[in-house]
């Protein structure tokens, strides 16, 4: 009966894991959100970003887990020795002790410390940073989690996500790491045209998320041709650095039709190019006034 009970342990083990693994939305989005963290942390601790990204995926089932929403852990990281704030759940036996943290970011941090601090995961440090699949083996067999599949599971999520890519390191992006390490950034930066730009929310000024970035807001407002004090419609680009003269060059020869409801400027931001050189582009003065159908040069 014993060995009944633990194959179907197993296999509900492993169809979980299956459900997991599937593509979805929110575990892209996690990857998006803290893909430059996980690089970073393998740049300074020398630990895989596959293995971080996919140890946070499946911890914290993506950022949605209770552990993750309420004490920002993202890791399953229990108390043994931590002398910060706590937070108590069921796990393993009931009302366990789990670290708990500021900010994800600080989560993240700990966790690389918690490794690299342990004498049971000593040997792993002498792996390459690529080999996802002996890191992953390594930590179940070290003890990091009790599920008989724990390895498996890394490693689908791994090569589902291709997480092996980061890796490398040459996705690593320093501006959005600098501007979005230390605390949860509620925006997902977006880049084109050698800049970066994100996304209004609702009720959005460009005070509000020049607090996010850490920049003045009259800067952000002048890289955006606005007013300071401008309310965002929700849906509008926000860049985040000077706009350029011109789009990038795969436009060239190419025209832009003007649709219903566009104007000069919402079609200057979309390319991230500056207004008077939308006009200068399509020698235009600026009262001129745009119609519908169109063609306008972007570069």
């Amino acid at each position: 009966m014993r060995k009944l009970l633990i194959s179907v342990a197993i296999l509900l083990s492993a169809l979980t894991i299956q459900g997991q693994a599937r593509w979805n939305q929110q575990y892209q989005q996690y990857i998006n959100q803290y893909k430059n963290t996980a690089i970073e942390e393998m740049k300074r601790w020398k630990i895989p970003a596959s293995i971080t990204l996919a140890q946070g995926l499946l911890e914290s089932g993506a950022g949605k887990s209770k552990l993750a929403v309420k004490a920002n852990n993202h890791f399953g990281i229990k108390c043994h020795g931590w002398d910060g704030k706590t937070f108590y759940q069921d796990d393993d036996a009931r009302n366990e002790c789990f670290r708990s943290y500021k900010t994800a970011f600080d989560s993240y941090e700990d966790h690389s410390r918690f490794l690299a601090s342990g004498q049971r995961y000593a040997g792993l440090f002498k792996l390459r940073t690529t080999d996802y699949k002996g890191w992953a083996r390594g930590l179940k067999a070290a003890g990091y989690a009790t599920n008989p599949r724990y390895a498996s599971q890394l490693i689908d999520i791994i090569e589902l996500y291709k997480l092996y890519e980061y890796d490398s390191g040459k996705d690593y992006d320093k501006y959005v790491a600098k501007i979005t390490h230390g605390h949860n950034f509620a925006y997902e930066i977006k880049k084109f045209n050698k800049n970066y730009y994100v996304i209004a929310r609702k009720g959005d000024t460009y005070r509000s998320i020049a607090q996010e970035i850490n920049v003045s807001y009259h800067k952000l407002a002048l890289y955006n041709e606005r007013d300071k004090d401008d309310v965002l419609e929700q849906g509008e680009i926000v860049w985040l650095k000077k706009k350029r003269s011109n789009a990038p060059k795969n436009y060239k020869g190419r025209l832009h039709y003007v649709k219903a409801g566009e104007s000069m400027y919402t079609i200057s931001q979309l390319y991230g190019i500056r207004l008077k050189s939308l006009y200068k582009l399509n020698h235009l003065k600026p009262d001129y006034q745009i119609r519908v159908g169109d063609g306008l040069r972007v570069r």
